[in-house]
């Protein structure tokens, strides 16, 4: 194991690994994208999203195969057991550092379909990732500051749209959608400086999980609330490969919507959308309790 390596060598180690892993599956990756974009034929492109989504998880497997090898991290992960390789779900979960998207691939690792989160627009520049990302239909989306929208209203909306227009090739395959609803990683100067009213957590940002609720449909089987504790302290990923986050808890609540949730406009009707900021608020008042447990039962309340 590499804990017994000096720290940055176990660290440079790991990270060689994971980086030819990846340029092994972003080969495959890519060609099967490239026949998916010259596609003429729905069940052509649905055929070639799945043989990239089937590359993606094999890509997420071996990276936590490498993880469970070499890192000492101890893991509690609960909730995953009746999860379907073949549904549609989409995931709410707290954020708080880059390791999170590799603790999600651990807990959905083969359980549920290969995950996809939205990204901003400046990623796609990031070295084979961003094509990887691009190649697996991953949202991008350009963010625009109040003072550019006061200026030019029409683009008001075009995340929106994008997001529908994404959610809408998603229907026939099978598809885990991640969702960071807090917008950013957590961190105290941020919990500040929003006036979040919970301990854990930074405010919800609902706008864009209602419209791919709307979008999907009631074809997905289940929002998937999820809960990530680190209970020596959250740290950086260079910290994670090099053997310094200990523990890792994770809870997957599965939670049924109400069928009033897919049909709301959520852009255009006031009530709904309070409605809508309302459920999402109660879900997080548990999850901010929950997470005060977790960090209590592991000695760190």
């Amino acid at each position: 194991m590499l804990r017994y390596l000096p720290g940055p060598v176990g660290g440079v180690l790991m990270m060689l690994l994971l980086i030819v892993n990846t340029l092994f599956w972003a080969t495959p990756l890519l060609i099967f994208a490239v026949f998916k974009l010259i596609s003429p034929i729905r069940s052509l492109r649905d055929f070639f999203s799945r043989a990239s989504a089937w590359c993606g998880q094999y890509w997420a497997a071996v990276n936590t195969k490498l993880g469970d090898a070499l890192l000492p991290t101890r893991w509690t992960i609960r909730g995953v057991d009746r999860l379907n390789m073949n549904g549609q779900y989409l995931v709410s979960s707290n954020h708080q550092s880059w390791n999170d998207i590799y603790v999600l691939m651990k807990a959905f690792d083969r359980r549920a379909p290969f995950f996809k989160f939205f990204i901003k627009q400046e990623l796609i520049w990031v070295p084979v990732l961003g094509l990887c990302w691009w190649a697996l239909d991953y949202p991008f989306m350009k963010r625009y500051s109040s003072k550019y929208l006061a200026k030019h209203p029409e683009m008001r909306g075009k995340d929106f749209e994008t997001t529908r227009k994404v959610c809408e090739r998603y229907q026939n395959i099978p598809v885990t959608i991640l969702n960071f609803l807090e917008g950013t990683r957590f961190t105290r100067v941020k919990h500040a400086d929003t006036r979040s009213p919970y301990t854990h957590l930074l405010k919800p940002k609902s706008g864009g999980f209602a419209l791919a609720l709307r979008a999907l449909g009631e074809n997905v089987n289940s929002l998937l609330d999820v809960t990530i504790v680190y209970p020596g302290g959250s740290k950086g990923f260079w910290d994670f490969m090099c053997c310094r986050v200990p523990e890792v808890i994770v809870e997957v609540r599965q939670i049924t919507v109400p069928h009033a949730m897919y049909v709301g406009d959520y852009e255009n009707d006031k009530q709904f959308r309070k409605t809508f900021q309302t459920w999402i608020g109660d879900m997080w008042a548990d999850k901010d309790k929950r997470i005060g447990e977790l960090l209590a039962e592991a000695g760190h309340g």
